[in-house]
Protein backbone atom coordinates (compact mmCIF):
# COMPACT_ATOMS: atom_id res chain seq x y z
CA UNK A 1 0.00 0.00 0.00
CA UNK A 2 1.44 3.37 -0.99
CA UNK A 3 2.06 5.94 1.72
CA UNK A 4 -0.47 8.67 2.28
CA UNK A 5 0.21 11.85 0.31
CA UNK A 6 1.75 14.68 2.24
CA UNK A 7 -0.82 16.86 3.95
CA UNK A 8 -1.23 20.03 1.87
CA UNK A 9 0.19 23.24 3.26
CA UNK A 10 -2.00 26.30 3.55
CA UNK A 11 0.69 28.09 1.56
CA UNK A 12 -0.42 31.55 2.66
CA UNK A 13 2.96 32.98 3.62
CA UNK A 14 3.68 36.14 1.62
CA UNK A 15 0.38 35.93 -0.23
CA UNK A 16 -1.44 39.24 -0.62
CA UNK A 17 -5.11 39.60 0.35
CA UNK A 18 -7.80 42.25 0.28
CA UNK A 19 -10.45 41.82 2.99
CA UNK A 20 -13.63 43.89 2.85
CA UNK A 21 -15.76 44.64 5.88
CA UNK A 22 -12.43 44.31 7.66
CA UNK A 23 -12.99 46.63 10.61
CA UNK A 24 -15.45 44.47 12.52
CA UNK A 25 -16.83 41.00 13.07
CA UNK A 26 -15.94 38.26 10.59
CA UNK A 27 -13.74 40.58 8.54
CA UNK A 28 -11.69 41.61 11.55
CA UNK A 29 -11.27 37.97 12.60
CA UNK A 30 -10.10 37.21 9.06
CA UNK A 31 -7.51 40.01 9.19
CA UNK A 32 -5.99 38.45 12.29
CA UNK A 33 -6.04 34.92 10.90
CA UNK A 34 -4.52 35.82 7.55
CA UNK A 35 -1.80 37.85 9.27
CA UNK A 36 -1.06 34.89 11.56
CA UNK A 37 -0.47 32.74 8.46
CA UNK A 38 2.04 35.24 7.05
CA UNK A 39 -0.33 36.84 4.53
CA UNK A 40 -0.04 40.52 3.67
CA UNK A 41 -3.41 42.20 4.12
CA UNK A 42 -5.19 45.24 2.75
CA UNK A 43 -8.11 45.96 5.10
CA UNK A 44 -10.92 47.71 3.18
CA UNK A 45 -13.92 49.20 5.00
CA UNK A 46 -16.15 52.29 5.08
CA UNK A 47 -15.85 52.44 8.89
CA UNK A 48 -13.05 54.96 9.38
CA UNK A 49 -13.02 54.68 13.17
CA UNK A 50 -12.95 50.92 12.96
CA UNK A 51 -10.03 51.02 10.53
CA UNK A 52 -8.15 53.40 12.80
CA UNK A 53 -8.68 51.06 15.76
CA UNK A 54 -7.60 48.09 13.65
CA UNK A 55 -4.40 49.78 12.55
CA UNK A 56 -3.62 51.12 16.02
CA UNK A 57 -4.08 47.72 17.63
CA UNK A 58 -2.09 45.87 14.96
CA UNK A 59 1.05 47.80 14.09
CA UNK A 60 2.11 45.27 11.49
CA UNK A 61 4.30 45.81 8.45
CA UNK A 62 2.12 43.34 6.53
CA UNK A 63 -1.07 45.38 7.10
CA UNK A 64 -2.40 48.33 5.10
CA UNK A 65 -5.81 49.96 5.44
CA UNK A 66 -8.04 51.83 3.04
CA UNK A 67 -11.38 53.52 3.56
CA UNK A 68 -13.95 53.09 0.84
CA UNK A 69 -17.35 51.99 -0.37
CA UNK A 70 -17.49 48.52 -1.93
CA UNK A 71 -20.34 49.62 -4.20
CA UNK A 72 -18.04 52.22 -5.80
CA UNK A 73 -15.82 51.05 -8.67
CA UNK A 74 -13.25 53.80 -8.09
CA UNK A 75 -12.81 52.71 -4.49
CA UNK A 76 -12.14 49.16 -5.71
CA UNK A 77 -9.53 50.48 -8.11
CA UNK A 78 -7.87 52.24 -5.19
CA UNK A 79 -7.92 49.13 -3.01
CA UNK A 80 -6.35 46.96 -5.71
CA UNK A 81 -3.80 49.67 -6.48
CA UNK A 82 -2.85 49.75 -2.78
CA UNK A 83 -2.33 45.98 -2.75
CA UNK A 84 0.12 46.38 -5.63
CA UNK A 85 1.89 49.50 -4.35
CA UNK A 86 2.21 48.30 -0.75
CA UNK A 87 2.87 44.60 -1.30
CA UNK A 88 3.41 43.92 -5.00
CA UNK A 89 0.26 42.20 -6.18
CA UNK A 90 -2.97 40.44 -5.26
CA UNK A 91 -3.56 36.73 -4.63
CA UNK A 92 -6.68 36.60 -2.43
CA UNK A 93 -9.93 38.50 -2.03
CA UNK A 94 -12.23 37.91 0.93
CA UNK A 95 -15.34 39.69 -0.38
CA UNK A 96 -16.98 39.96 3.03
CA UNK A 97 -18.64 43.38 3.38
CA UNK A 98 -22.40 43.36 3.78
CA UNK A 99 -25.39 45.00 5.46
CA UNK A 100 -28.77 43.64 6.56
CA UNK A 101 -31.01 46.63 5.88
CA UNK A 102 -34.27 47.16 7.76
CA UNK A 103 -36.75 44.42 8.58
CA UNK A 104 -40.21 44.65 7.08
CA UNK A 105 -42.90 43.00 5.00
CA UNK A 106 -42.18 42.61 1.31
CA UNK A 107 -45.53 44.39 0.75
CA UNK A 108 -44.23 47.59 2.29
CA UNK A 109 -40.45 47.31 2.05
CA UNK A 110 -38.92 50.69 1.07
CA UNK A 111 -37.52 50.70 -2.47
CA UNK A 112 -34.61 52.91 -1.49
CA UNK A 113 -33.56 50.49 1.25
CA UNK A 114 -33.86 47.53 -1.12
CA UNK A 115 -31.55 49.30 -3.57
CA UNK A 116 -29.09 50.21 -0.80
CA UNK A 117 -28.78 46.62 0.42
CA UNK A 118 -28.29 45.26 -3.08
CA UNK A 119 -25.73 47.96 -3.85
CA UNK A 120 -23.49 46.82 -1.00
CA UNK A 121 -24.21 43.10 -0.94
CA UNK A 122 -24.46 42.35 -4.67
CA UNK A 123 -22.89 45.19 -6.63
CA UNK A 124 -20.07 45.27 -4.07
CA UNK A 125 -19.39 41.54 -4.49
CA UNK A 126 -19.62 41.83 -8.29
CA UNK A 127 -17.15 44.72 -8.37
CA UNK A 128 -14.80 42.86 -6.05
CA UNK A 129 -14.79 39.79 -8.29
CA UNK A 130 -14.35 41.96 -11.37
CA UNK A 131 -11.47 44.11 -10.12
CA UNK A 132 -9.68 41.37 -8.21
CA UNK A 133 -10.16 38.98 -11.12
CA UNK A 134 -8.61 41.47 -13.53
CA UNK A 135 -5.61 41.82 -11.22
CA UNK A 136 -5.22 38.06 -10.72
CA UNK A 137 -5.66 36.99 -14.36
CA UNK A 138 -2.16 38.01 -15.58
CA UNK A 139 -0.66 36.22 -12.56
CA UNK A 140 -2.39 32.99 -13.55
CA UNK A 141 -3.78 32.23 -10.12
CA UNK A 142 -5.95 33.55 -7.33
CA UNK A 143 -8.63 32.80 -4.79
CA UNK A 144 -11.83 34.73 -4.12
CA UNK A 145 -14.14 33.96 -1.21
CA UNK A 146 -17.51 35.74 -1.01
CA UNK A 147 -19.65 35.99 2.09
CA UNK A 148 -23.22 34.83 1.51
CA UNK A 149 -25.47 33.44 4.27
CA UNK A 150 -27.60 30.43 5.03
CA UNK A 151 -30.53 32.58 3.86
CA UNK A 152 -28.86 32.35 0.46
CA UNK A 153 -30.27 28.80 0.45
CA UNK A 154 -33.65 29.51 2.04
CA UNK A 155 -36.04 32.36 2.74
CA UNK A 156 -35.66 34.87 5.53
CA UNK A 157 -38.78 36.35 7.07
CA UNK A 158 -38.95 40.15 6.82
CA UNK A 159 -35.36 40.46 5.54
CA UNK A 160 -36.31 40.59 1.87
CA UNK A 161 -33.45 42.60 0.41
CA UNK A 162 -30.86 40.74 2.48
CA UNK A 163 -32.25 37.35 1.45
CA UNK A 164 -32.35 38.32 -2.23
CA UNK A 165 -28.81 39.66 -2.04
CA UNK A 166 -27.39 36.52 -0.46
CA UNK A 167 -29.04 34.30 -3.09
CA UNK A 168 -27.41 36.58 -5.67
CA UNK A 169 -23.99 36.16 -4.05
CA UNK A 170 -24.27 32.38 -4.45
CA UNK A 171 -25.22 32.87 -8.10
CA UNK A 172 -22.29 35.21 -8.71
CA UNK A 173 -19.97 32.75 -6.98
CA UNK A 174 -21.01 29.93 -9.30
CA UNK A 175 -20.89 32.05 -12.45
CA UNK A 176 -17.46 33.47 -11.62
CA UNK A 177 -16.09 30.06 -10.62
CA UNK A 178 -17.02 28.58 -14.00
CA UNK A 179 -15.55 31.48 -15.99
CA UNK A 180 -12.40 32.15 -13.99
CA UNK A 181 -11.31 28.52 -13.62
CA UNK A 182 -9.61 28.93 -17.00
CA UNK A 183 -7.25 31.41 -15.33
CA UNK A 184 -6.70 29.24 -12.22
CA UNK A 185 -8.76 31.65 -10.13
CA UNK A 186 -10.99 29.83 -7.66
CA UNK A 187 -14.23 31.40 -6.41
CA UNK A 188 -16.13 30.07 -3.41
CA UNK A 189 -18.54 31.37 -0.77
CA UNK A 190 -18.98 30.99 2.97
CA UNK A 191 -22.57 30.96 4.21
CA UNK A 192 -22.79 31.71 7.93
CA UNK A 193 -25.80 31.23 10.15
CA UNK A 194 -26.33 33.81 12.92
CA UNK A 195 -22.87 34.76 14.14
CA UNK A 196 -21.80 36.60 17.28
CA UNK A 197 -21.16 39.97 15.66
CA UNK A 198 -22.56 43.46 16.16
CA UNK A 199 -24.91 42.84 13.23
CA UNK A 200 -26.70 40.14 15.24
CA UNK A 201 -26.46 41.99 18.55
CA UNK A 202 -28.15 45.01 16.92
CA UNK A 203 -30.91 42.77 15.60
CA UNK A 204 -31.43 41.28 19.07
CA UNK A 205 -31.85 44.76 20.54
CA UNK A 206 -34.27 45.78 17.81
CA UNK A 207 -36.47 42.71 18.21
CA UNK A 208 -36.55 42.68 22.02
CA UNK A 209 -35.10 45.83 23.59
CA UNK A 210 -35.94 44.61 27.10
CA UNK A 211 -34.74 41.04 26.64
CA UNK A 212 -32.26 40.64 23.78
CA UNK A 213 -31.00 37.37 25.28
CA UNK A 214 -34.36 35.79 24.47
CA UNK A 215 -33.78 36.51 20.79
CA UNK A 216 -30.36 34.89 20.92
CA UNK A 217 -31.86 31.82 22.59
CA UNK A 218 -34.52 31.60 19.89
CA UNK A 219 -32.04 31.87 17.02
CA UNK A 220 -29.64 29.47 18.73
CA UNK A 221 -32.37 26.87 19.11
CA UNK A 222 -32.54 26.61 15.31
CA UNK A 223 -29.03 25.18 15.25
CA UNK A 224 -28.32 21.56 16.22
CA UNK A 225 -25.26 22.95 18.04
CA UNK A 226 -27.58 25.33 19.93
CA UNK A 227 -25.40 28.42 19.68
CA UNK A 228 -24.29 31.24 17.41
CA UNK A 229 -21.23 30.81 15.29
CA UNK A 230 -18.15 32.78 16.25
CA UNK A 231 -16.45 35.19 13.84
CA UNK A 232 -13.19 33.24 13.98
CA UNK A 233 -15.03 30.08 12.87
CA UNK A 234 -16.30 31.73 9.70
CA UNK A 235 -12.95 33.42 9.11
CA UNK A 236 -11.16 30.08 9.42
CA UNK A 237 -13.29 28.63 6.62
CA UNK A 238 -12.50 31.63 4.41
CA UNK A 239 -8.79 31.24 5.12
CA UNK A 240 -8.90 27.54 4.25
CA UNK A 241 -10.83 28.14 1.01
CA UNK A 242 -8.20 30.75 0.07
CA UNK A 243 -5.33 28.35 0.68
CA UNK A 244 -3.46 25.70 -1.27
CA UNK A 245 -5.22 23.07 0.85
CA UNK A 246 -8.38 23.86 -1.14
CA UNK A 247 -6.65 23.96 -4.53
CA UNK A 248 -9.30 21.85 -6.35
CA UNK A 249 -12.35 23.48 -4.77
CA UNK A 250 -14.26 26.12 -6.69
CA UNK A 251 -17.91 27.10 -7.07
CA UNK A 252 -18.77 25.87 -3.57
CA UNK A 253 -21.11 27.68 -1.16
CA UNK A 254 -20.18 26.31 2.26
CA UNK A 255 -22.62 26.53 5.19
CA UNK A 256 -20.92 27.56 8.45
CA UNK A 257 -23.99 26.94 10.54
CA UNK A 258 -23.66 24.26 13.21
CA UNK A 259 -25.87 21.97 11.12
CA UNK A 260 -28.78 24.36 10.65
CA UNK A 261 -29.24 23.80 6.91
CA UNK A 262 -29.01 20.02 7.44
CA UNK A 263 -32.18 19.96 9.55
Amino acid sequence: MSPNPKEPSLGLTDRIAIITGAANGIGLAAVDQFLSHGTKVVAFDCDNQGLEALAKGRKHEALATISGDVSNADDWKSAVALAFSAFGGLDILFNNAGITGPRGSILSYPEAEFDRVLAVNVRGVFLGIQHAGRAMKPRGKGAIVNTSSIVGFTGGRNINAYTASKHAVIGLTKAAAVELAAHNIRVNAVCPSPTATEMMFKLERELAPDDPDSVRASFSANSPMNRYGEPHEVAAAAVWLSSDAASYITGVSLPIDGGMVAR
